[in-house]
């Protein structure tokens, strides 16, 4: 009996040893565990504050703790990105590098942004959680979209300049890793005329950005989007994939501001930045957001993080949109008559 019991303490301080284990963590499995995973990310924030050049890294410390108690804890580097919240943000939206011979661990990642608000208050937050919803319910109406991992992150100051804080904020797949599942691969920036993309996936992008009103995005410009080729067929157009939705009326950011081109005086206003199409490509595209509707509606119903008005105001304004693409006429005035025409 007493070697019983010794065997079965022994166990248990084994099982326990293995819960807290430092493990390889899987890109794939990474992001598509649902689960709020816990991040501590180390670093001279006064550094990063006053960074101004491109992809310039420094030296941070990430420590994960998975919903299974499972740790990996790395040296990692990290830069400031994006244009706009960089000058406006007390701390910018981040790139994690995770391809280091310091974070063999998390080298599967690639490099990944890391989407922050922009400031410690409660609304700040809110508009990230926003945000995230805009990349999950694309996942739902399009597989070739950048999924995203939601995280409770602590920021820590290395040099104990800056308090520390927690706010949600998520992390958005690696482009290499979004071809890659999707049968296709990336190429190095280029310049590609809208109409020369694959046209059943360009309008599905152009009407998306239309439902969460977002006309910061330009497919010749690289900016917003992603273009991803299929391996299988080097002559096919490639894919547009869009991303940042941060200045859409889905979002409602205080510090978006709409487009000037586009002549309305909220971000919330709709607007198709869309080539025409046929009333046919745009019913064929139109039956995808009407079959995944109560998916949609489910999925902001039930994101309890955001609070009930906010989803409220969500449902409200999705439902506007429904409204539209199921009135023909608005439909013809919107996205055919009223289309942009170079």
């Amino acid at each position: 009996m007493k070697r019983i019991s010794i065997l079965l303490i022994c166990f248990l301080l084994f099982a326990g040893q293995r819960s807290h284990a430092q493990v390889k963590v899987d890109s794939i499995a990474f992001f598509t565990d649902e689960k709020i995973a816990e991040l501590t990310l180390t670093t001279d924030v006064r550094k990063i504050q006053n960074e101004k050049g491109i992809d310039v890294f420094q030296p941070a410390t990430a420590s994960f703790r998975f919903p299974d108690s499972t740790t990996v804890t790395e040296e990692i580097r990290i830069a400031p990105r994006g244009h706009f919240r960089r000058d406006f943000c007390p701390i910018p939206p981040l790139m994690l590098n995770f391809h280091n011979p310091t974070s063999p661990l998390l080298n599967d990642l690639g490099k990944l942004k890391l989407v922050i608000a922009c400031g410690a208050a409660s609304d700040d937050e809110q508009l990230v959680l926003k945000e995230y919803l805009c990349y999950k319910i694309y996942n739902i109406l399009e597989p070739k979209s950048f999924r995203v991992r939601l995280l409770r992150v602590n920021f820590r100051d290395s040099k104990n300049k800056n308090k520390p804080y927690t706010q949600y904020a998520f992390m958005i797949e690696d482009d290499a890793e979004l071809a890659r599942r999707n049968g296709c691969k990336t190429r190095p920036d280029q310049m590609i005329l809208t109409e020369n993309t694959d046209r059943q996936t360009m309008t599905m992008v152009a009407t998306y950005e239309f439902f969460v009103s977002n006309g910061d995005w330009s497919v010749p410009n690289n900016h917003n989007t992603k273009l991803i080729w299929d391996r299988k067929n080097e002559a096919a157009p490639p894919y547009v994939v869009p991303y940042d939705f941060d200045h859409s009326g889905f979002v409602n950011a205080g510090y978006a501001a709409p487009n000037e081109i586009l002549g309305t005086e909220t971000v919330k206003e709709r607007v198709y930045r869309g080539f025409p199409r046929t009333m046919e490509e745009l019913q064929t595209t139109f039956d995808v957001y009407r079959q995944k509707k109560e998916a949609i509606y489910t999925l902001i119903r039930n994101f309890t993080l955001l609070k009930e008005r906010n989803r409220k105001e969500l449902i409200d304004y999705t439902e506007d949109f429904y409204k539209t693409i199921n009135n023909k006429n608005d439909v013809q005035s919107i996205f055919i008559d009223n289309a942009r025409k170079n």
